[in-house]
């Protein structure tokens, strides 16, 4: 069911800014950058030994990050974690009595099936699962 860890989501106010810190002086290799128009967020993927640093810009004042930036500040945003069968996954998981964010898996940056599991359920951690493409 679970995989792994696949990404930690970060929330920035400035994603070309907060790459140079990440990108140039830490020297993460930048995987890349991308719009999800449905999440109103701009992503730039930078790998780091087997997972990744997913930073998170709003690309509009009342989307999710915004809201996150506004009352919390720039920070940790979400836990990803990787599965094979996201559909399976949400089954078990709603079978279990979790709370979910997404009954349904979304599209998300990459190419990736996402849903997020409600913070209610998991002790206050916004936990993103994600499917890749397979092959």
């Amino acid at each position: 069911m679970i995989e792994k860890i696949d990404h930690l989501g970060i929330a920035v106010r400035n994603l070309d800014e907060s790459l140079k810190f990440y990108g140039e002086i830490l020297g993460l290799e930048l995987v890349g950058k991308e719009e999800v128009a449905s999440q109103k967020v701009r992503v730039a993927m930078l790998r780091i030994g087997e997972t990744k640093i997913e930073l998170l810009e709003s690309t509009n004042d009342d989307g999710p990050i915004a809201k996150f930036i506004e009352s919390k500040g720039e920070g940790i945003h979400h836990l990803a974690l990787r599965v094979d069968d996201i559909k399976a996954t949400l089954a078990s998981l709603r079978e279990r009595g979790t709370v979910l964010i997404n009954e349904e898996a979304v599209p998300g940056a990459h190419g990736t099936l996402v849903a997020f599991v409600h913070p209610k359920a998991t002790g206050k951690v916004l936990l993103e699962l994600c499917q890749h493409p397979k092959g």
